[in-house]
């Protein structure tokens, strides 16, 4: 125990005498910027600091670790998105609560349960009530270039079958493209891309581009190098109401239910002859943060921070309230100041959100010492294993395969990753957090040969030493 407490004492004076200077940031491109931190749990020791611990960063989807605390803290593990069908006079209502994961089947078996209870045709007209959240859809800061892509589908509160639309697109012998969206999708997509070799790509600086409109419309231009497989494309949905509206019709077409009335938006006139005939709930708020910790899950994150929003401020949930709230919730049951950290969103998608690694090391912190009430460690991906960290490539081998439990975060030009150092039996003794931006390496052509890429390099050596400290720290 003496030798292992002696190792100790000199890596940490080893590793500290170089912070100012860590050589493997040396490997990543001129003009990055980097604030690397590492901690002992248990002796609070600082094995790394690189001193701009307190300057904002992107966070990315590290941000989704403060998501899922406020979450845990606020809502409380048996929280339940819940979905319900009620008659209301002539009409029915779908009381939508912003479920990021309603399924087209879970809204078709509403109806069967409401058949089931005796609703035999809709006379009236069927309401979508969209009252749960207000304001924008999407968060200020999201880029207008991704909004067509799944990642970044709206937060709303009608919110069916994740936003998202799965197609794909083919290259033919004669030049041109071609797409591919399943019938039961109510889009329309288009192609002009063309198909081009990889060197006609490179000549020409030319790339596939997709445009959206308002009407869950999609138009592909550009081109796309030749491939013998199809390339697997997803659409966010950029009209969730409209979208709702038609799979509706096709659910109530399915059922041979009858129904002669217009579906609506919103809520009807105020009445007390009401009769609820359904109603579905989410999984426990546990497996949506599973889901959503370990996938990245955007539209879980941003849903949930417009419902923290509304639970908290008791009013319909928005990006601007839930983010509020995410920040008082945080500082009532952990003492963690937020107040001037800038959060457009709870997803970390918006390039409006900022962060310091201190304030992150702190939430950390806090889940570590709290984690036999909150069990949030668990659902958090394994390096090398599983979610975002199963195919990083610097987490794929040993000894860092396995090595770490942590939340990745990218962006254009970020690379974050917080999260906790295990030991060789598989406890957190470290917790760390890796904020890389301005990172812009030279764009690689073609004919280039393979190269491992600066970021992997970095990361491989940076995550070396932690797994060296976390494993040398002695147990109690």
């Amino acid at each position: 125990m003496q030798l292992s407490k002696l190792f100790l004492l000199f890596f940490i004076s080893l590793f500290s005498l170089s912070a100012f200077a860590y050589a493997p940031v040396g490997q990543l491109p001129d003009g990055s910027r980097a604030a690397l931190l590492v901690e002992s749990l248990d002796q609070q020791n600082s094995l790394l600091d690189t001193h701009n611990s307190d300057q904002y960063f992107p966070p990315a989807s590290t941000l989704k670790l403060v998501t899922a605390l406020a979450a845990k803290l606020e809502l409380g593990d048996n929280f339940r998105f819940e979905t319900q069908l009620e008659q209301i006079g002539k009409d029915v209502v779908i009381h939508f609560s912003g479920d990021p994961t309603l399924a087209t089947e879970d809204l078709k078996q509403l109806f069967v349960v409401a058949k089931r209870n005796g609703l035999s045709r809709i006379d009236g007209d069927i309401w979508l009530d969209n009252s749960a959240f207000t304001g924008y859809d999407r968060a200020v800061g999201w880029p207008w270039d991704i909004l067509g892509v799944c990642y970044s589908a709206p937060a709303t509160a009608i919110s069916l079958d994740g936003n998202c639309v799965q197609a794909s697109i083919y290259t033919q012998e004669d030049g041109n493209t071609r797409v591919y969206v399943p019938e039961h999708f109510p889009v329309y997509v288009t192609t002009q891309a063309s198909s081009v070799s990889k060197d006609q790509q490179e000549s020409t600086q030319c790339d596939l581009e997709l445009i959206s409109s308002p009407d869950n419309h999609y138009q592909l231009q550009g081109c796309l190098t030749e491939r013998s497989k199809p390339l697997p494309l997803k659409f966010a949905v950029q009209d969730p109401e409209l979208y709702t509206q038609r799979m509706l019709n096709s659910v109530l077409n399915q059922l041979n239910l009858p129904f002669s009335g217009t579906v609506r938006i919103g809520q009807p006139a105020h009445s007390t002859n009401k009769a609820l005939l359904a109603t579905h709930s989410s999984l426990p708020l546990t497996e949506l943060l599973e889901t959503m910790l370990k996938k990245s899950d955007n539209l879980i994150a941003d849903n949930l921070t417009k419902t923290l929003g509304a639970k908290f401020y008791i009013q319909p949930g928005s990006f601007s309230n839930g983010t509020e709230a995410i920040k008082q919730i945080i500082f009532s049951n952990t003492g963690i100041n937020l107040e001037a950290t800038p959060m457009a969103d709870g997803s970390g998608l918006s390039r409006n959100n900022r962060f310091t690694s201190q304030a992150m090391s702190k939430i950390l912190r806090y889940i570590w010492l709290n984690d036999s009430t909150l069990k949030m460690i668990d659902l958090m991906p394994k390096s090398g294993e599983s979610g975002t960290l199963k195919y990083r490539r610097s987490m794929r081998k040993e000894p860092i395969k396995g090595a770490f439990i942590a939340k990745s975060g990218s962006l254009y030009g970020s690379y974050n990753m917080a999260g906790f150092g295990l030991d060789s039996s598989g406890k957190p003794t470290t917790l760390f957090v890796q904020y890389v931006a301005d990172y812009l390496p030279p764009k690689k052509k073609s004919d280039d040969k393979p190269t491992i890429a600066p970021i992997t390099q970095f990361e491989t050596l940076f995550y070396q030493d932690i797994v060296k400290f976390s494993q040398a720290i002695p147990k109690k």
